[in-house]
């Protein structure tokens, strides 16, 4: 057998020797995070930038890092790069763990020399991602905390407190409000037969999980995040700073337009704006303009479509995408904190009437009795 064909044979059972041990790895150890590969990034730039070479900057992110997965990623990521590959190429080994845009960029950054800089750039777009994710995270976590409160609130109520009326109700059950007999045939079902509640509930989650996980429901469900009235402008709005972010830090890095979108089909995870992505790829391949292809969309808002317009016609297009993600990304801070101030009093509201139904279908009859014994 020839040397070289032995040494690609090897090179192939060594990579998928390191594939099957990272597999394992990222199995026990719960798989890599943002964080991780937020902050091998952040290193990795600090150490080009003092002018340690990829190759040392690589071994000495190995010797700082405390997980054994990312340690074999760099372990395949040097073996690659003194194999003769790029680093764009050795990155794309791991897709696990670097996306399309990234090596993209990488790529761009290796061919035009400004490797670093690149890598600066890609840390502070994960950084606005992460800090977005954490504003949307917070805005909603009280509301949802307040609807789970209300609902053991209710379910405590009905179990524990209701039965013990039940006998003190019994001489006037022809007397009782609608509300407190709806109520107590309520408590009555969940306590005697709480194990089919259960089921059914359980049921009725993993029937939606299973459709929402097929195409059709996903399809369905992603068609529907982009026109339903109350979500329609949020969810466009994320997707337009997940594309344009990408797009902007990619064509500023000379990454072509058409990469550029490809890449952007793997940061969006909604199979109708992917469409609407492929469709603009499709009309720039055929001659037509930036512009022209985010026009034949419904959903894109019309100053989006004017200001690509302005950045194709000055030149200036990286610069009008980046700004355009930042626009949104404030609009849709805001837009988060409006909701979650909003869903607060609305939910007390829903609190209070909740909680004012329960005691008053139990203070009436109790007012009956009393009546009754005097």
């Amino acid at each position: 057998m020839p040397l070289e064909l032995t040494s690609q044979t090897e090179r192939r059972t060594g990579d998928s020797q390191r594939l099957a041990s990272l597999k394992n790895l990222l199995s026990s150890e719960g798989g890599l995070r943002d964080r991780d590969r937020m902050l091998f990034t952040e290193r990795l730039a600090l150490l080009l930038e003092t002018g340690v070479s990829l190759n040392q900057a690589l071994i000495a992110l190995k010797k700082q890092s405390d997980k054994a997965a990312l340690e074999t990623v760099i372990d395949g990521l040097v073996d690659e790069i003194s194999a003769g590959r790029t680093f764009a190429a050795a990155l794309a080994m791991h897709p696990q763990f670097f996306s399309t845009t990234y090596v993209n960029l990488v790529a761009a950054g290796e061919q035009g020399g400004f490797l670093h800089r690149v890598l600066q750039e890609l840390l502070e777009m994960e950084e606005k991602r992460e800090q977005l994710r954490s504003t949307l995270m917070s805005a909603l976590s009280y509301p949802a905390f307040l609807a789970a409160f209300s609902g053991a609130v209710v379910v405590f109520v009905l179990v524990v407190v209701f039965p013990k009326f039940a006998e003190l109700f019994a001489s006037i059950a022809d007397q009782l409000p609608v509300t407190t007999l709806a109520l107590m045939w309520t408590s009555d079902q969940l306590r005697q037969h709480w194990i089919f509640v259960l089921l059914g509930a359980g049921g009725l989650v993993l029937a939606w999980r299973y459709w929402a996980g097929t195409e059709a429901g996903r399809e369905r469900l992603d068609a529907l995040k982009l026109s339903a009235p109350l979500v329609k402008d949020i969810f466009v709005w994320l997707y337009l700073v997940q594309s344009l972010r990408v797009l902007g830090l990619s064509l500023g890095n000379g990454v072509s337009i058409v990469d550029a979108l490809a890449a952007c089909r793997d940061v969006v995870r909604n199979a109708t704006y992917r469409r609407f992505i492929l469709g603009v790829e499709r009309k720039i391949q055929e001659g037509a303009t930036v512009a022209s292809g985010f026009a034949q969309s419904n959903f894109i808002p019309m100053i989006v479509q004017q200001m690509i317009t302005t950045g194709e016609q000055t030149g200036s297009l990286p610069k009008v995408m980046t700004r355009v993600a930042d626009y949104y990304e404030r609009e849709l801070s805001k837009r988060a904190n409006v909701l979650a101030k909003s869903a607060e009093p609305v939910m007390l509201l829903v609190m209070g009437v909740v909680v004012g139904l329960l005691v008053s279908s139990l203070i009436l009859p109790i007012f009956k009795l009393s009546r009754a014994v005097y």
